[in-house]
């Protein structure tokens, strides 16, 4: 039971799909408390049910600070702190550089990249005054690559952002003992990518992949278990890759 009693909270983990509902359970698996938030309250509070009764589901807009520090102050009332937090809400549009119109970059970053700040600084204090915590910020290979297959340069723009955010505050929370890392996973099938992988597509992409498969959101959540766990207690300011070698350097 590597999160025995700890509390986590995950962002945007109510899609049945997505990374961060398979982290949730995942977490659940191993003994934490489950917090999803997400814009859909009522779909959060269906999957954190789905867990058990030990489990919550909030809503949550993470692109609005006084949302952010309202959901985590209704967590620390109820549960008495914050022990990790997943950064996981992002969108995506499949645009080309000159298509990014401003309501486009405002979009994409404000959930991603603002989203990731205004949660940090919800739990932080906390975190802080416990000496304790570990935040994990969801990236993306097309931060590192210059794109992706389905996400535009405003994309990989608002994930390289995440990257510099995360290790920055690595280093300023740091002797707190709070600790501040980032994944970045590959092509990772979710309902983001449902149905826009044609065969041929995806046989050009494999050719990319050293373990010559796509990857689901069940990798992703085991790095996610690994760094809010005790296992990396010396980790901090790391990105690590979960990409299958699409991006060894």
């Amino acid at each position: 039971m590597l999160l025995s009693n700890k509390v986590c909270v995950i962002t945007g983990a109510a899609s049945r799909r997505g990374i961060g509902r398979a982290t949730a359970r995942l977490f659940a698996l191993h003994g934490g408390r489950a917090i999803i938030l997400d814009l859909d309250g009522e779909q959060a509070a269906s999957a954190a049910a789905e867990l058990g009764e030990a489990h919550r589901g909030l809503r949550c807009d993470v692109t609005d600070k006084a949302s952010c520090f309202t959901a985590i102050e209704r967590v620390v009332a109820e549960f008495g702190r914050v022990d990790v937090l997943v950064n996981n809400a992002g969108i995506t549009q499949p645009l080309r550089f000159m298509d990014i119109a401003p309501e486009n970059y405002d979009a994409v970053m404000d959930v991603s990249l603002r989203g990731t700040l205004y949660m940090s600084q919800a739990v932080l204090p906390h975190m802080r005054e416990r000496r304790s915590g570990s935040i994990v910020c969801m990236s993306s290979v097309s931060a590192q690559r210059g794109g992706g297959i389905f996400g535009g340069p405003h994309y990989s723009a608002a994930k390289a952002g995440v990257l510099g955010l995360a290790k920055a505050l690595a280093r300023e929370a740091g002797p707190d003992n709070v600790r501040v890392n980032s994944i970045t996973p590959g092509l990772i099938q979710t309902d983001i990518t449902g149905g826009k992988l044609t065969d041929d597509l995806k046989a050009e992409i494999l050719k990319g992949i050293p373990l010559n498969r796509l990857g689901d959101a069940d990798d992703v959540a085991r790095a996610c278990l690994f760094l809010a766990s005790e296992l990396s207690s010396y980790i901090t300011g790391a990105t690590i890759d979960v990409n299958g070698g699409m991006l060894i350097h």
